[in-house]
């Protein structure tokens, strides 16, 4: 009997300790919990993966995807023909240092630097590393120190290298090209819609903020519903256009929108949401056409 209550007690402070442990780590938010919602956030991703596997290829089919860095080109760099802007280079005195690349990779935005540190972790070596010191000290800001005199030179003769050329077409799909036409494809968006999205991305960048494209897509979904929750596709379009364009507006009422008014507002309104060729629009008021 005696032997029987000490196991009992035992087998009780064991379960009380056990219980306590687990409490404890859940309120702080411990392994436990942080499994949990990893394991969580995996099925999710999975899930969705699984989704738009199975969708059609929308904007991602080679054609396709031809088609939106000719159309962005035109707003970035005024050309149609996007290979030459793999060496461009300049300050064009919007606050965030110098802009360069197929999609305006900025040295003020942190995209230029990230761009350059997986480069040359893959090309130790290359003519653009040894200005990652400055690079990392630059970022955030519009300055040029440690990039001037030679950072712009070193930037185009780079572009030269295949290497170099298919590193910026990596980061563009990594960053985004690839997770805007995810979302676009999640949100039930077609050709055209997931373009939308892309070219938001390319110009607002990635981030969470009121005027970055998450910050941009979250108050759409506050005004109109996306066809995946059985919303109008343009008027949802419509909507998202409408409140990118006061964002580019924000802050400088002069500010040129003809990407938005002349160009996808042109392809929304003709009700083009396959994005369909022939296409025409203008941008800073030069007609583009493809055939």
């Amino acid at each position: 009997m005696k032997r029987a209550g000490y196991l009992f007690i035992a087998l009780a402070l064991l379960l009380i300790t056990a219980a306590v442990h687990l409490t404890t780590a859940d309120a702080r938010g411990g392994p436990s919990a942080a499994s949990r919602s990893r394991a969580k956030d995996r099925a999710e991703r999975t899930a969705d993966d699984e989704r738009v596997a199975d969708m059609p290829a929308g904007l991602a089919a080679p054609a396709e995807k031809e088609l939106a860095q000719q159309i962005v080109a035109s707003a970035e760099n005024s050309t149609l023909n996007w290979h030459e802007a793999y060496g461009y280079i300049e300050d064009i005195g919007d606050g965030q240092g110098y802009t360069a690349g197929v999609v305006g990779f900025c040295t003020g935005t942190h995209d230029l630097l990230t761009l350059v540190e997986r480069y040359t972790r893959a090309h130790p070596g290359n003519g653009l590393a040894r200005y990652l010191p400055a690079l990392r000290e630059v970022d955030g800001t519009d300055s040029h120190e440690g990039l001037d005199p030679g950072f712009t030179a070193a930037w185009r003769h780079e572009a030269t290298l295949a290497a170099f050329r298919g590193a910026q077409d990596s980061e563009r799909d990594r960053v985004y090209f690839g997770p805007a036409v995810r979302i676009a494809k999640l949100d039930g968006l077609g050709t055209l819609g997931q373009f939308l999205y892309y070219d938001a991305m390319v110009m607002h960048g990635p981030g969470t903020g009121g005027h970055s494209f998450h910050g941009l897509r979250e108050r759409t979904l506050r005004e109109a519903d996306p066809p995946s929750e059985g919303g109008d596709e343009k008027t949802y379009l419509g909507a998202f256009l409408d409140i990118r364009r006061a964002a580019m507006k924000s802050g400088d009422p002069g500010r040129d929108t003809t990407r938005v008014d002349t160009a996808q507002r042109r392809f929304l309104d003709e009700g083009n949401l396959g994005l369909r060729t022939p296409l025409e629009w203008k941008v800073y008021g030069e007609t583009y056409r493809v055939p």
